[in-house]
């Protein structure tokens, strides 16, 4: 997946926010625009191909504060809208350095 894709599709307003990623933006009080911008100067961590029905991936940015975002989002390439899927600050208890997952065995302790 190439992030310039659903950069293109977020400032092309073909985008379609999931009830799911509403909920988790309001919950951890993240503006649309915060995350929308933290997609811009983001990187994609994680790539998800066989997700159906579309690949997906995560993405890690900042909000205009400099706090981490991670958001996962869908592409399909056929119509090039962008999905986003969930929204969330990470846990620092499961993140290394915001990009690297902790081991299974470590989180939470």
């Amino acid at each position: 997946m190439n992030i310039e894709d659903i950069i293109d599709a977020v400032r092309s307003d073909r985008i379609r926010i999931t009830n799911r990623a509403d909920e988790e933006a309001q919950a951890d009080r993240l503006s649309f625009d915060e995350i929308f911008i933290s997609v811009f100067q983001g990187e994609i961590i994680e790539d998800y191909p066989d997700d159906k029905p579309y690949p997906s991936c995560l993405i890690y940015g900042e909000t205009f504060g400099k706090e981490p975002v991670h958001s996962v989002w869908a592409y399909n390439e056929e119509n090039e809208w962008a999905v986003l899927i969930t929204v969330y600050r990470p846990d620092p208890r499961r993140w290394i350095d915001w990009r690297t997952r902790r081991p299974k065995d470590a989180t939470l302790q």
